[in-house]
């Protein structure tokens, strides 16, 4: 990712998940977004959007090596949440599929959870983030709750815990929504630039660039705004002229 960003000049990270198309025109569209859009921006990210309609070792893989050719990482935002054993499979998976780091969820802990996943990844020099606090309004039923601490005895607020464990497990990276930029401050202190901070959430859910950084977040994860705008690439420009404006102030 550093790399990624050093040579583009950009710390965008393209979100192409559509929000609906037929499924027909899923693969050439998202093509042409990644062609027109790829000197703004850092990497790629998917979701679901595309990997449920489109074969993962067929349509994804296109979009895949496609970003690669245009050298942009791939991050796989899947949300990793169950037992170890059905974790490293999915892990694994997407690994042959080319992309270069998955998303989990530290709730299900680490050993016979998270473990296998990390495990997975540092045999294939790929990439595992974490998520701390999510960028939706309702983020802080599970992320915001307060939590006792068996080792301390203490409490904390759960994306706290979940930051820590971050640090403790050597995560690639960790997700807090641009939507809360006090939650991406409070996070950026605890990982002392460590653990890269990933913020989605910015334009169509509300997160606002300049708040993301100055709080501390290192990658923008940027998807409705870039891709369904009448022109992806000026927009991706904007985005990320604005995005290297704030990075400078900061």
């Amino acid at each position: 990712m550093e790399e990624s960003e050093r040579r583009k000049g950009s710390n965008i990270i393209l979100a192409l998940d559509p929000a609906s198309e037929r499924t027909e025109t899923l693969l050439p569209n998202s093509l042409e977004i990644l062609e027109k859009t790829h000197p703004f921006i850092c990497a790629l990210k998917m979701n679901h959007h595309l990997v449920l309609p489109l074969d993962l070792f067929d349509g994804v893989k296109t979009i895949v090596d496609k970003a690669h050719a245009l050298g942009l990482p791939v991050l796989m935002d899947c949300k990793i949440n169950d037992i170890g054993n059905t974790n490293r499979v999915i892990a694994e998976n997407y690994f042959k599929a080319g992309f270069d780091a998955v998303t989990a969820n530290p709730f299900v802990g680490w050993e016979e959870g998270l473990q296998p996943v990390f495990d997975a990844a540092r045999k294939t020099a790929k990439g595992v983030i974490l998520l701390v606090y999510m960028s939706h309004k309702a983020a802080w039923e599970g992320y915001g709750q307060t939590v006792y601490e068996p080792q301390t005895g203490r409490t904390k607020q759960q994306y706290v815990v979940f930051a820590e464990k971050a640090l403790a497990w050597q995560a690639d990276g960790v997700v807090v929504g641009a939507t809360y930029p006090e939650k991406i401050k409070e996070v950026h202190t605890i990982l002392r630039e460590k653990v890269p901070i990933y913020a989605p959430g910015i334009g169509a859910q509300g997160g606002a660039v300049e708040a993301a950084v100055s709080s501390g977040a290192r990658y923008l994860i940027v998807g409705r705004t870039i891709i369904e705008a009448d022109k992806p690439d000026i927009s991706a420009k904007r985005i990320r002229d604005l995005a290297s404006k704030s990075l400078k102030r900061a």
